[in-house]
This record gives C-alpha cells, sequence and structure tokens, in this order.
C-alpha cells in the first residue's frame, strides 16, 4: 500500500520546481496522488476494508485542499499539474 523510496524519488525529481525541492503543492499532490491509486486497487480485493477507506478519504481530503490552494495562486500551475497527472476535476 505504501509507495517505496525509488518511486517516491522519482516523483519528486519528475514534479519538482526546483533542484532539492520537497515541499511544493506539485510534489506533493504526485505523491498522494500516487497512495491514492495504489490504496484504490487494494480496497478492489479488500472491500471491507473500512479502517484503510478512511485513510483514504483523509488523504483525498488534503490533496484537494492542496489542488485549491495551488489554484488560487496559480492557475496556470494547477491546470498543468491535474493534466499531467490525469485528475479529474
Amino acid at each position: 500500500m505504501t509507495i517505496t523510496a525509488e518511486r517516491k524519488s522519482a516523483l519528486i525529481k519528475e514534479h519538482a520546481t526546483t533542484a532539492g525541492d520537497t515541499g511544493s503543492p506539485e510534489v506533493q499532490v504526485a505523491i498522494l496522488t500516487e497512495r491514492i491509486t495504489a490504496l484504490t486497487e487494494h480496497f478492489k480485493a479488500h472491500k471491507k476494508d473500512n479502517h484503510s477507506r478512511r485513510g483514504l478519504l483523509k488523504m483525498v481530503s488534503q490533496r484537494r485542499g492542496l489542488l485549491d490552494y495551488l489554484k488560487s495562486k496559480d492557475e496556470g500551475r494547477y491546470q498543468a499539474l491535474i493534466k499531467r497527472l490525469d485528475i479529474r476535476r
């Protein structure tokens, strides 16, 4: 269910705005999206895992908040990010 350190560093390199950037909204949303996708696959096999489902809902809410922040600060970066991550909105 968790992502590997190699995959996380690859996501950071791919979505970083500057070198060494780990805290930008783009990086945080990319990591959350990867975790949400993994949990969604987990629920296809484990339908009654309600404890993890609560964590999924918290992650989705956190991602939504980051996306709202990014949209309020820079609409262009927001549009580019949702297109790159293929997030429906």
